[in-house]
Order: C-alpha cells, then sequence, then structure tokens
C-alpha cells in the first residue's frame, strides 16, 4: 500500500469498480473511517492499492471486481434515485428486480419525473458517464402548461441564467399542442438539478410530465414502465470503447 506505486490503482477507483457505490461516495466513505487496508484504517483517499493487498469496507472484505454490466431501466413517477431516503419516500431499490447485482444510477431522475434511468455495477462507469466531459446528450419528451413562445425556446440554445444559476445551451422545440398543454422534444448536455423545470419555468410554463427518452446512445424504446433490460456486452463495448481502453 502506498501514495505512488503507478501498477496500483486508487483505493476509491478500486471499491467503486467493485459495484459498492460511485468514487465520490468511496470517498465519503474513507474519509468517514469506514475503509481499512490490511487492517489499517484509512483517513484519507489518497491512497493506491495493489492486487494483494486485504480491502474491507464497514468490516466486510471487499467483493471480487465483476465483470461492468450496464442496464436501462423505465424509473417511474414516485420513486426516487437514491439507497435510502431521509423523508422515508420509496426508492427505485425498492423496486427493482431481485436479480440484479448491487447497482448505482448514473445520474438521476428527480421524485416527479420517470423514463430511462441508466442503471451499473461499476461505480466508476457511473462517475464516467455523469461528467460533461463525456459529452453525452440526454433527450425528454416534456409536457408543459401554458403558452408556448417558440422564439423563447429557440432562445435557449445561448443558454440562460435563472436565480444566478447558469444553464448551457438547451435545445427545445415544439412538438404539438394539446388544449392549455403541450408537447416539447428537449435536449440537454450538462443536465443539473431539476434544470428543465426551472428553465420552462422561467418562461412562464409548467412542467406537468417529464420523461426521460434517452441518454447518450441509450434509447428508452419500448421497454414497459419499472422493467429492466440488460445492454447486451458487445454493444456496451463499442458504446464505450474509450473508457474501457483507459480501465486497462
Amino acid at each position: 500500500m502506498g501514495t505512488d506505486n503507478h501498477k496500483g490503482q486508487r483505493i476509491a477507483k478500486k471499491i467503486a469498480r467493485a459495484g459498492l457505490c460511485s468514487r465520490r461516495e468511496a470517498e465519503s466513505w474513507i474519509t468517514a473511517g469506514r475503509v481499512s487496508v490490511n487492517g489499517e484504517i484509512l483517513e484519507s483517499p489518497a491512497c493506491v492499492v495493489s492486487e494483494s493487498d486485504i480491502i474491507k469496507v464497514d468490516g466486510k472484505a471487499l467483493p471480487a471486481q465483476e465483470s461492468t454490466r450496464l442496464f436501462l431501466y423505465y424509473k417511474p413517477i414516485g420513486l426516487v434515485t437514491t439507497n435510502k431516503d431521509e423523508k422515508g419516500r420509496a426508492t427505485i431499490y425498492d423496486h427493482l428486480p431481485g436479480d440484479l447485482p448491487r447497482v448505482v444510477s448514473i445520474g438521476r431522475l428527480d421524485m416527479n419525473s420517470e423514463g430511462l434511468l441508466l442503471l451499473t455495477n461499476d461505480g466508476a462507469l457511473a462517475r464516467y458517464l455523469e461528467l460533461p466531459a463525456t459529452g453525452w446528450s440526454r433527450k425528454y419528451r416534456v409536457r408543459v402548461h401554458g403558452h408556448v413562445d417558440e422564439k423563447k425556446l429557440a432562445g435557449l440554445k445561448k443558454g440562460i441564467a435563472v436565480d444566478d444559476v447558469h444553464y448551457k445551451s438547451i435545445d427545445a422545440k415544439l412538438d404539438k399542442t394539446q388544449g392549455s398543454n403541450s408537447w416539447l422534444n428537449v435536449t440537454l448536455i450538462e443536465g443539473k438539478n431539476r434544470e428543465i423545470r426551472k428553465v420552462m419555468e422561467a418562461l412562464g410554463l409548467t412542467v406537468n410530465r417529464l420523461i426521460r427518452v434517452s441518454y447518450g446512445p441509450f434509447n428508452l424504446g419500448k421497454l414497459p414502465e419499472g422493467k429492466v433490460d440488460e445492454v447486451k456486452e458487445n454493444i456496451l463495448y463499442s458504446q464505450i470503447a474509450k473508457y474501457f481502453k483507459e480501465q486497462e
């Protein structure tokens, strides 16, 4: 164990690759004193480990690293995207099929949003795909209430500031209007917390349904609500080739 062993792997990355959590969460576990290496409790994530090191989390040996797997999940409305909710609300993990491995979500959908959520047993992959630098767009079908000004929608491509928060370019187009409601097609790259709802509110519109239909090259398709579909290995490796090359 050391801080400069170039043949080793950072401890937080190792824990994430084992599928326990994201790399960021692993770092917080380490600073909380939950991780030991060779019997020694770590105080800092600035640690590199080798295959011979014995790593334990909460006194339990780190599971062997599994092959990276990716799942498409149609998240229903009413579930929060977290392991445990301090308010006692139902989470996606309460409703996922029991035969799934331990998984983490790639990004989040708020409780009142639905649609495609990517799940993986590889926490390092989750972090990689969440980064804006990865450049994956997220596409949504959004139903709004109120008068849609198409010029204002087009103006979102230049970005917009709402309550001192700057949102980068948003591609929003009117699809159809039904009475006082309209359906929009919205594409984001950045995806800040409740971005679409806040931006639409700034345009005088109220979002009353929000469905994520794609995340990068992966699409919701005809996946039924609440169901999970695994991405085939050859498709996974071809779509995320850069990530796997970096892991070599």
